[in-house]
């Protein structure tokens, strides 16, 4: 028997939170009938629960098709079908539930964790983001806790988690910091930058939902999405720019 001082919490299906966190770093969701859910954010579950991947979903349910509209995404999430208790958890970061009614909220991809199948996915025109139309409740992973903060304002690019009713952000280079930093210039030409020289630039209504601290995730998808317009080069730009990468990747 394992024994803890202070005495251990045993959880079981009858004890579990009901759609609530069980402690900062995992949900449990009182699962009826579907929920989205991003491939591998399941750390445990009680009751007749089944996975099938979106793809596949799609192919015998049409409305899985009508509620997911991000096909770079699709082979990085699954439906979750059944009754029971789904426990969702992302590798120690925080994690929190959100609730939209008839909203419009953007998110960093490799953030988001799961939502129920009355919000509809689409992709975001900022790479890396997804964005998450109509009612209802989704999970979001972050690096600390989450602040609010209304624009305007510019925020760094990796302390960014997402963006709700307000207007997609512009990118803003900060020339001054560069002329001023003879560090940062170095950190430029070696594919290297902080929030100080770049940002992203908010105004008119909203809320931004930033993290704590600016560790990022990595995203597959937004690999697929970047290598997907690499198409327009001609052979010299791509060889350019094949070479650069390599250049980075070795200074790092």
């Amino acid at each position: 028997m394992i024994e803890m001082s202070g005495g251990p919490t045993v959880l079981d299906a009858r004890t579990l939170p009901e759609d609530d966190n069980v402690n900062p770093y995992a949900y449990s969701i009182a699962l009826h009938g579907e929920w989205f859910t991003a491939k591998g954010a399941m750390i445990a579950y009680y009751g007749d629960v089944s996975f099938a991947g979106v793809a596949a979903f799609a192919s015998r349910a049409a409305w899985v098709a009508s509620r997911f509209s991000s096909p770079l995404h699709t082979h990085d999430w699954v439906v979750a079908s059944g009754t029971g208790r789904l426990v969702i958890g992302d590798r120690g970061y925080d994690i929190a539930s959100y609730d939209l009614e008839d909203g419009n909220l953007t998110i960093r991809a490799s953030n988001l964790l799961a939502f129920e199948t009355g919000l509809e996915l689409k992709q975001s025109v900022v790479p890396g983001f997804l964005t998450l139309l109509g009612t209802g409740k989704f999970l979001a992973s972050s690096s600390g806790p989450v602040i609010f903060v209304e624009p305007p304002f510019r925020a760094d690019p990796e302390a960014l988690l997402g963006w709700a009713d307000c207007p997609s952000p512009s990118l803003h280079f900060d020339a001054r910091w560069m002329a001023r930093s003879f560090a940062a210039g170095i950190q430029g030409l070696l594919g290297r930058e902080s929030g100080e020289e770049r940002q992203f630039d908010f105004t008119g209504a909203g809320t931004v939902l930033l993290q704590s601290s600016e560790a990022t995730r990595a995203d597959a998808a937004l690999l697929h999405q970047i290598e997907a317009q690499t198409h327009v080069l001609d052979t010299a730009d791509a060889v350019q720019l094949g070479q650069r990468l390599v250049a980075r990747g070795q200074q790092r």
